[in-house]
């Protein structure tokens, strides 16, 4: 077996790749239902708690899950406004917004676990425990600005602009919403990016498209908007590659009436594409009492300011939580060798400066807002904080409007405590 950190010794190139999908991705469609479902909720009710699953298939959505609120959503009516802006509002999609069939079984969160949660467990009388056990992990490395690894960063980019052209609507017009993209960079001896070996674009699309025409338009039209995002892939995208458009041929069929989509089973798009590593749990679909989501966002958090700190040149941090109790079971960080100390002292300082129970998280990150259904799309991590104004639908059908900070985790608010403590 190779030891968990060999990918560092190797004394030659080597090759890494990370997929990322569409917004219109059946997988996707679920979690940006259940996640839509979620903010609503918490619109409402910030001490909502939520647990919601979404399968969807031809012309068929099921919603199941638990959830304790002191209010209503109508969610057959958010289901399919999350239908409708992602794409899919034509019959011969067979899975369109206003005629696909919703079933939803919804009900109240079991009692067993809203013990531990709400503070009555045997560890941790009167604080909020962890809403699960297990164990979630966070990682940041300075090969972007961005401080993810640069094959999911353009991953991502390729499919969210080929989204772009395709609402836009005046370049490729033949698009449908379901696509992916990988992206293989060969790395140098000292884990540097080096040149990208393959591009590969999976793209749905209108009948009567020629595959040469396609390829065509990724070169003329997708590659040079992604150069355009960073410098970086400017210059990587002028080395020779090889470039993959639709392998199978073609792409008609897609979408969920293509394959069936399930929430959470986007896990690795959604985190780091496979590089640093992942406990298992899903996001979406999740209030922030689950720590599968919050104690995720925290430990990407930590991560990212450290290694902007200069603490490590690249970091992965590891939390695991008992369900019922507050405070993390163990705190584990591999810095690959690049660390200015001991990856062991890297995590006693974290549990000092870091307050990793679930109620210092939620506050700290303010995930009690509803933010949720933008993460559903194009990766939890690596994407820009920002304040914007969302609206939702309250359960008595009226249009309201909060203003909210999305990506909390991004920012780089610590930084300068963390040089403190090391003394940078």
């Amino acid at each position: 077996m190779p030891r968990f950190d060999e990918r560092r010794d190797m004394k030659k190139d080597y090759l890494f790749t990370s997929e990322s999908v569409s917004e219109g991705h059946p997988d996707k469609v679920a979690d940006q239902i259940s996640d839509a479902i979620v903010d609503n909720f918490l619109a409402q009710d910030k001490d909502a708690h939520v647990a919601c699953e979404t399968l969807v298939t031809t012309g068929q959505v099921i919603i199941a899950g638990e959830v304790t609120s002191k209010r209503y959503v109508d969610v057959q009516r958010i289901a399919r406004q999350t239908i409708s802006k992602i794409g899919y509002t034509r019959s011969e999609y067979k899975f369109e917004a206003e005629s696909c069939g919703i079933l939803t079984a919804l009900h109240e969160q079991s009692a067993d676990i809203a013990r531990g949660v709400d503070g009555q467990g045997t560890e941790n009388i009167g604080e909020q425990g962890a809403g699960d056990q297990g164990m979630m992990f966070g990682y940041a490395t300075c090969e972007t600005d961005n401080y993810m690894p640069i094959t999911l960063d353009m991953a991502h980019t390729l499919v969210y602009t080929l989204a772009r052209i395709r609402k836009e609507g005046k370049e490729m017009t033949y698009l449908r919403p379901d696509a992916k993209s990988q992206v293989t960079i060969e790395y140098n001896e000292k884990n540097e990016p080096k040149r990208i070996h393959t591009i590969v674009v999976s793209t749905q699309h209108d009948e009567n498209i020629s595959q040469e025409q396609i390829r065509e338009d990724i070169r003329r039209v997708l590659l040079p908007m992604v150069a355009k995002r960073d410098k970086r892939y400017a210059e990587l995208l002028k080395d020779d590659f090889i470039l993959l458009v639709n392998p199978t041929g073609q792409f008609v069929i897609g979408g969920p009436h293509g394959d069936t989509g399930l929430t959470g089973r986007k896990i690795i798009v959604d985190t780091y594409g496979g590089r640093g590593a992942h406990g298992g749990g899903a996001f979406s679909g999740k209030d922030p009492s689950k720590v599968d989501r919050s104690a995720a966002y925290a430990t990407r958090w930590i991560a990212k300011n450290m290694v902007a700190a200069g603490v490590a040149r690249e970091m992965l941090v590891q939390v695991s939580y008992a369900i019922g109790v507050a405070r993390p079971i163990s705190i584990f960080v591999n810095t690959y060798g690049t660390g200015i100390v001991s990856d062991q002292a890297i995590a006693d300082k974290i549990n000092t400066l870091f307050d990793l129970t679930p109620a210092g998280i939620i506050r700290d990150l303010e995930l009690k807002n509803p933010i949720y259904e933008e993460t559903a799309r194009y990766g939890h991590m690596g994407r820009k904080p920002e304040t914007v104004v969302k609206h939702f639908i309250d359960e008595d059908g009226n249009d309201i409007e909060r203003k909210v900070n999305l990506f909390t985790w991004e920012r780089l608010d610590r930084v300068e405590d963390i040089k403190r403590a090391f003394g940078l």
